[in-house]
């Protein structure tokens, strides 16, 4: 079966920056993220995108975690998820750091690769400069890690293509639109369109809304033919008030696919589609 009716679903689990105390089901030690990510993995979830925190909740880039973490998981042997981790989970962390994993670990299928600076509102700039940019690209290029291009606004584009005709990324890309961040695009479908219509051919997308906008976001990626984020990293409401889970938003997301006539890709399919290898444990 081909894999052109498919949509990805990739689970966003923690963040690297809500506290337990404003959602309580927010994983945060390995063994929590790897429990969370299986049980996303079994409603639906092809992909699953990690961020660490330290012992104080506190987001971290500790290669460590991220090894642990992705042992845990790999350790549930039915679980085939694409593994994909940020490289902007400590706005305290060093270049270096924040690639270390990247450059040392095996098991690290995708990574996320933010394609520009800007302020991140209200606290602080988002800073990933052209030299990180053009080190990281080569870091994913060179171990083979399909790099998630992160847009949160259009002018990110150039840079991203920037870096393909540097050598640096390779084609066909991903895109994952990250829309509602204050100082980002607006978490519109007008914006969503705009950005699909300007990567290049062959190119795969994915999207998402922050907060409230999670669901037009998702329903829009729907529409125009994407892949879709969910989790906690995200949005923490299920609906008004109403405390949410990993797996009920992803459950959400899967339900939406298939009344929309679709259906969610397998881990498996999600590499086929991605361009990623096949699992070797």
């Amino acid at each position: 079966m081909g894999t052109e009716n498919k949509v990805i679903i990739t689970a966003a689990l923690t963040g690297a920056v809500t506290p337990k105390d404003v959602n309580e089901h927010i994983p945060l030690t390995p063994a929590e993220i790897a429990a969370d990510a299986y049980a996303c993995w079994k409603s639906g979830a092809a992909v699953v995108h990690l961020h660490m925190r330290d012992d104080h909740g506190l987001g971290t880039m500790d290669a460590a975690k991220f090894a642990e973490t992705i042992r845990l998981i790999r350790a549930y042997e039915d679980c085939d998820v694409v593994i994909n981790c940020t490289t902007s989970g400590d706005n305290r962390a060093s270049d270096d750091e924040r690639m270390k994993h990247v450059s040392t670990l095996s098991g690290v299928e995708m990574a996320s690769y933010d394609a520009g600076s800007f302020n991140w509102m209200p606290g602080g700039v988002f800073i990933n400069s052209p030299q990180f940019l053009a080190k990281l690209g080569d870091v994913l290029t060179s171990r083979g890690i399909k790099p998630e291009i992160e847009i949160f606004d259009s002018g990110m584009l150039g840079i991203a293509d920037y870096f393909v005709r540097q050598g640096k990324l390779t084609q066909p890309g991903h895109f994952q639109f990250c829309l509602g961040v204050l100082g980002g695009m607006a978490a519109t479908v007008e914006n969503l369109l705009y950005l699909k219509s300007k990567i290049p051919e062959g190119s795969t997308w994915s999207a998402f809304g922050i907060g409230k906008d999670h669901l037009p976001i998702l329903y829009g990626a729907l529409a125009l033919g994407g892949n879709v984020r969910v989790g906690l990293e995200d949005n923490v409401y299920f609906s008004k008030g109403v405390k949410a889970t990993n797996v009920q938003l992803v459950e959400r997301a899967a339900e939406a696919i298939r009344l929309f006539g679709k259906a969610p890709a397998t881990p498996a399919e999600a590499r086929e589609i991605l361009s990623i290898k096949p699992l070797r444990r």
